[in-house]
């Protein structure tokens, strides 16, 4: 079947709607005779007549009158449809949005996110989806709609970013530990039995590459995935947790936090999202929102 010609839709609308050939050719800035050439291609696209002559003016065929509105209707929506999204009302959405994000950002930044939307867009569901690398492939194939995290080489290069807040490395142990009084030095942070974060099951770091320096290697007794859970195991032992400062605020409540006593690089925590998306409104919300409560200072402002 030949498509028709949908340019005919918006001549359409306006002869209908004026009832006329002249006005319409004025309304459309097109000459009489263009105006006719336009009503036979749409008589004959129709197979309807759609005005008729009747004394000295024009009337619609029934055709034409059920068509009218939904012209109107149609020409409207193409309209909405062609021209740029304005800002979304956040309490009009209804969407769930998937976060692929750590465990640690889920308890540090969830309560915050989760107040927020239910006090300005109790439409919106929000799925977390636990992050076990870097790759992009969750926000590329639209499994996910925002990453929060550090940009890395598996990063795909057609991924938007924005980054969040900066954040660096602290020390994190047990109520009474023996770190938790005294001046800390590399020598007594080496000394302790370690637990190391790595997805990737690589026990050196950026941290053991700043003590070799000094002759210090700090003794790793356990090796796992999330900061979370190297939080989890410190409180209850004597191990030594080495975590980024904001993302594991609410984590380390009740524990002893210290500098690290040896300079490590700072990292930037940012959110991803796949082009795709850069213009959809309601995710452009969401990057908004996302931004100013965790930019804006500590999980919990906003």
């Amino acid at each position: 079947m030949t498509m028709p010609d949908l340019n005919l839709l918006v001549t359409l609308d306006v002869l209908l709607s004026e009832g006329s050939v002249a006005g319409a050719a004025r309304r459309l800035k097109l000459s009489p005779s263009a105006m006719s050439r336009a009503l036979a291609r749409l008589r004959a696209a129709t197979g309807d007549p759609l005005l008729v002559r009747a004394g000295r003016g024009l009337v619609l065929t029934p055709r034409a009158l059920a068509l009218r509105d939904q012209a109107a209707r149609l020409v409207e929506e193409a309209g909405h449809m062609l021209r740029p999204f304005d800002d979304v009302d956040p309490a009009t959405i209804a969407r769930a949005f998937a976060l692929r994000v750590t465990d640690g950002f889920v308890e540090n930044y969830g309560p915050a996110l989760l107040a927020r939307l239910e006090r300005d867009a109790p439409g919106v569901r929000l799925c977390f989806v636990q992050k076990v690398n870097k790759d992009s492939t969750p926000l590329r194939e639209g499994l996910v709609d925002l990453e929060i995290g550090v940009i890395g080489e598996e990063t795909g290069p057609e991924i938007r970013t924005r980054a969040l807040f900066r954040d660096r490395f602290v020390g994190v142990v047990r109520g009474g530990h023996a770190l938790a009084s005294g001046a800390m030095t590399p020598a007594r942070y080496a000394a302790c039995r370690h637990v190391a974060v790595s997805r990737r099951g690589r026990e050196r770091g950026a941290i053991d590459a700043a003590l070799a320096p000094l002759g210090l290697e700090r003794p790793v007794a356990v090796m796992v995935g999330s900061f979370a859970t190297a939080l989890a195991l410190a409180r209850t032992s004597d191990l030594v947790a080495s975590v980024p400062e904001r993302h594991t605020a609410r984590l380390r409540d009740g524990m002893h936090t210290f500098g690290l006593p040896v300079a490590t690089p700072a990292v930037t925590v940012s959110m991803m999202w796949h082009p795709r998306m850069e213009a959809d409104p309601a995710h452009r919300w969401l990057r908004r929102w996302v931004y100013e409560l965790c930019a804006g200072g500590p999980a919990g402002e906003s």
